[in-house]
């Protein structure tokens, strides 16, 4: 029942009061650092290191992002990444719900080991090295498939994506379906699926954003720059620009300069890392909430 349905008493007033001002507060917390991240990344790099910027650009000027973007792999770095973003949520998204399906019928035989056999996984991993060999063994070392199919299923989401089916999708309305003769494959397709949008969209989000910041495995397992994400190439400028004190120290403007664009382009690159999944998160988070607490019923 809506809050101005109902007639609220004193107390009732004084709590959604301390509420309200608890989450403003919280949001006060969470969105400063943002604005302060983006303002920064617009100002001048003496504005930056002086420490002018406070909530608004200072001198405003795009010389960090032209840094970014003068770097000749950025846009490979950028189509990389949008390739093992897409492909790799894609076959995430079919594997996991491919192993989330069968799981959760109830007359699958054999079903709780084989959940319990994945969920022994989230205990334990075989560590870096095994992990490399492995990969190595296979041939995908230096490949762009080491990005996609080492991490295909993140168990975690298979759970999620299996209560969620097992919860809103009952065994009833697979008996009506197997009566006009459709099978597990084609339920699955005409029936699940178009049913299971929310939690889809919400899995596609975690995927997506893994593939995105996907920063240790590619240091990992790619060695040609070529095949760089996007985050190893922001580090590299990252790098580039870092102050060496010893050569700088007989130049205190130039050691100032140095430092001040260091600074701005640290500001930059979160803005050209984050942008992207900030844009995208508007047209999902409809079914964000509804998906995860939907999913999360039961376990």
């Amino acid at each position: 029942m809506a809050r101005n349905s109902i007639k609220l008493t004193t107390s009732d007033r004084f709590f959604y009061t301390l509420n309200d001002l608890l989450l403003l507060f919280a949001l006060l917390i969470v969105l400063y650092p943002v604005v302060y991240i983006v303002s920064a990344s617009f100002s001048s790099p003496t504005a930056v290191i002086s420490g002018k910027v406070v909530l608004f650009p200072v001198n405003v000027t795009l010389d960090g992002y032209k840094a970014v973007f003068e770097h000749k792999g950025i846009v490979r770095g950028f189509a990389n990444t949008i390739f093992y973003t897409v492909v790799g949520t894609l076959f995430n998204l079919v594997m996991t719900t491919l192993a989330a399906y069968p799981l959760s019928r109830r007359k699958m035989p054999g079903r709780r080991i084989i959940l319990f056999l994945f969920t022994f996984t989230m205990l334990f991993s075989g560590g870096i090295v095994p992990m490399y060999i492995l990969n190595s063994r296979l041939g995908l070392i230096n490949t762009r498939w080491v990005m996609i199919i080492p991490n295909a299923i993140a168990v975690f989401n298979m759970i999620i994506m299996r209560t969620f089916i097992e919860t809103n999708i009952p065994e009833e309305l697979y008996e009506s379906a197997q009566i006009d003769g459709c099978s597990h494959f084609i339920f699955l397709l005409k029936i699940v699926l178009p049913l299971s949008k929310p939690i889809i969209a919400v899995l596609a989000l975690y995927y997506g954003i893994g593939h995105w910041n996907a920063y240790f495995d590619a240091l990992l397992y790619l060695k040609d720059d070529r095949l760089y994400p996007i985050q190893l190439i922001l580090r590299e400028i990252l790098v580039l620009n870092q102050v060496d004190i010893t050569t700088t120290m007989l130049d205190p403007e130039l050691l100032v300069a140095r430092q001040g664009m260091a600074d701005l382009l640290k500001y930059s690159l979160i803005v050209v890392s984050s942008a992207p999944f900030m844009l995208i998160y508007p047209f999902v988070a409809k079914h964000f909430v509804k998906g995860t607490l939907i999913g999360a019923i039961k376990g």
